[in-house]
């Protein structure tokens, strides 16, 4: 039987909590940290922390660990390496920052140097330099919403991060450290529970149980996803086939009107290489109205829970449900679709 109303969005407690991301919560500056930190620093730690969109007070407590703010004298932080084969005040792997303490920002090279300075060079030793490559390197690896998976990528070691997360807290005049709200297990549940039907709670409860996880092109799980990866995997996980590639997911759904939306429906946009209008590069998957779950690029943070009003290039919005393959498949597997 279709169902044709979807049921309010309400959990246990009543209301959804807000469960989108609206970019990195700044926090105030502890006594602490403003005893313990050099001015230079603290400024350099909230800038790049507010513009990677990380927590400055985890990239300050990377800093203060790693070489106290760059005030350490043993070897490495100033010039050449240490034993492991680290530089500069946030301790880069040579290997990991581009293959040579300073880099040319015009060449190739694989890493995580960066130009804070805006003298065209990523010089390990700088600290704008390493700070926001450092920043870039949490982002990269799970931060601000798993922050405890990306300190360990940066030293593999739950003692350091357990040590990182200590300083972190002290330098937050709130004395924790915030995440966003998405990172919230309880952004779930109310969710699923509001689905329209079991079909769409399977794909919802798949495709939310990613969060987290990083952007990987051409991923399909179960480490990892690109943006149309994650909608065929959770669609996979319900027993259904659809198209792998945006490209192909764009026509395979009956086309919906913006505004009549339900959970399980897809939207799209134009960005991406090769996209247009009528072919569009990016899609996202409708959790509720206004949300969905995007995995959207290698730099933008792991995959989420998004708002998709106020996005520019917005194609249009399709119900994969609706297709007459996946019709044939759900009464197969005896669902209602909506």
């Amino acid at each position: 039987m279709l169902m044709t109303s979807i049921p309010a969005f309400i959990g246990s407690g009543g209301e959804l909590p807000d469960c989108t991301d609206d970019g990195p919560r700044v926090q105030a500056a502890s006594d602490s940290a403003a005893a313990d930190i050099p001015s230079e620093y603290l400024e350099l730690y909230r800038k790049y922390g507010e513009e990677v969109g990380v927590q400055w007070t985890i990239l300050a407590a990377v800093g203060k660990r790693e070489t106290d703010h760059g005030r350490s004298t043993l070897p490495g932080v100033k010039s050449g390496t240490n034993y492991a084969g680290a530089a500069g005040p946030m301790q880069f792997l040579i290997s990991t920052w581009g293959g040579k303490a300073r880099v040319p920002m015009s060449s190739d090279f694989n890493g995580y140097a960066s130009d804070g300075d805006g003298d065209g060079i990523g010089d390990v030793y700088n600290p704008a330099d390493a700070i926001l490559g450092a920043a870039k390197m949490l982002r990269r690896n799970g931060a601000p919403e798993n922050v405890r998976r990306a300190l360990f990528v940066y030293n593999r070691a739950w003692w350091y991060v357990d040590q990182v997360e200590e300083i972190a807290r002290k330098y937050a005049e709130s004395g924790v450290v915030e995440v966003p709200p998405e990172a919230d297990d309880a952004c779930d549940e109310p969710l699923v529970e509001a689905a329209p039907s079991a079909v769409v709670a399977k794909i919802l409860d798949y495709a939310l149980d990613q969060r987290g996880k990083p952007y990987l092109w051409g991923g399909t799980g179960p480490d990892a996803f690109d943006c149309s990866g994650i909608v065929y995997a959770a669609y996979r996980h319900a027993g259904l086939s659809i198209p792998r590639t945006t490209f192909g997911q764009w026509p395979f759904g009956e086309k919906i009107q913006q505004g009549s939306e339900q959970p399980g429906d897809l939207v799209f946009f134009d960005s991406g290489p090769g996209t247009a209008p009528d072919r569009p590069g990016h899609v996202g998957l409708v959790v509720s109205k206004g949300k969905m779950v995007e995995a959207r690029c290698r730099l933008c943070g792991p995959i989420k829970v998004t708002s998709y009003e106020g996005r520019d290039k917005i194609v249009g919005f399709t119900r994969p449900l609706r297709n007459p393959t996946v019709l044939e498949q759900l009464a197969k597997l005896g669902d209602a679709a909506v």
